[in-house]
């Protein structure tokens, strides 16, 4: 059964740092290109970070220098390591595969506030 089960969201003031894993049960895990993906009440999805099975990394120009993906194969786990948070990240935060995208997860929720 394909499940994508996001956690780390919580509550945190401006400037602070969260780090957000999602276990995937999808075939293949190594092989995919892995993303984060958030979506602000109102918004539409973004994708704001990916990782290739090779591990190249590319992020949107909003996170850039602040956020950083990374992947454990082995326990077909994604993380995304994010400081220096800013109250424009507040959103509700999912993982998938862009290229080869799954059922969506619950997603965990960001909250950037003082």
């Amino acid at each position: 059964q394909v499940q994508l089960v996001e956690s780390g969201g919580g509550l945190v003031q401006p400037g602070g740092s969260l780090r957000l894993s999602c276990v995937a049960s999808v075939s293949g895990f190594r092989l995919r290109t892995m993303g984060w993906y958030r979506q602000a009440a109102g918004k539409q999805r973004e994708l704001v970070a990916r990782i290739t099975s090779g591990g190249i990394t590319n992020y949107a120009d909003s996170v850039k220098g602040r956020f950083t993906i990374s992947r454990d194969n082995a326990k077909n786990t994604v993380y995304l390591q994010m400081n220096s948070l800013k109250p424009e990240d507040t959103a509700v935060y999912f993982c998938n595969a862009p290229l080869s995208p799954v059922d969506w997860g619950q997603g965990t929720q960001v909250t950037v506030s003082s």
